[in-house]
């Protein structure tokens, strides 16, 4: 079974699709690249949204690595709509996966996508980053294990790194990022 380093990005201007990194983001990056110095890394494949990408891009220099774009790791669409209070239809879309607001995606039906990545990669033996955004990162890890909930989506940091192994296809994680 192969290992799966799942990064959320570093920190970003925005949220739209074009967000490019903050200066602060561009040495997160760096300090990615750095991380992964001595790691064997056989793919990356990331959300296609600029964030994402420039997240990695120094790492896959230095490991002589494209980047494979794959939209199936963009952002979850909570709304379309500009909302006063988003905390709360989040933290209900963590409870209730089912739970979506109009035009939008369910946390279920974000799950699923990223789940595809995953069995995809999942049967492969290479070690491989993933690179996606903090909701669709946190909806994972709660589909693995459980214990994962709202909380560890607002607890997560600007980049966050987990690593995903399978022993006997159960899912084993371990949060690896030390930076503060």
């Amino acid at each position: 079974m192969p290992t799966l380093y799942l990064i959320r990005h570093c920190s970003a201007t925005g949220q739209e699709p074009a967000a490019s990194l903050t200066e602060a983001g561009h040495e997160q990056a760096l300090l990615l690249r750095d991380f992964f110095r001595e790691v064997p890394i056989d793919r990356i494949i990331s959300s296609d949204y600029t964030r994402a990408v420039a997240s990695v891009t120094p790492l896959a220099d230095a490991h002589q690595l494209s980047i494979e774009r794959e939209p199936l790791l963009r952002e979850r669409i909570l709304t379309h709509e500009p909302l006063e209070d988003w905390l709360a239809p989040l933290r209900q879309s963590f409870i209730d996966p089912t739970f979506k607001l109009p035009g939008a995606e369910s946390s279920e039906e974000a799950t699923h996508r990223i789940i595809q990545v995953i069995e995809r990669v999942q049967s492969q033996h290479a070690a491989t980053l993933l690179v996606t955004h903090g909701n669709l990162l946190a909806l994972l890890l709660q589909r693995l294990d459980p214990h994962y909930d709202f909380e560890t989506w607002r607890t997560m940091r600007n980049p966050d790194v987990y690593r995903l192994d399978f022993n006997d296809s159960t899912p084993v994680i371990e949060h690896i990022w030390p930076h503060k």
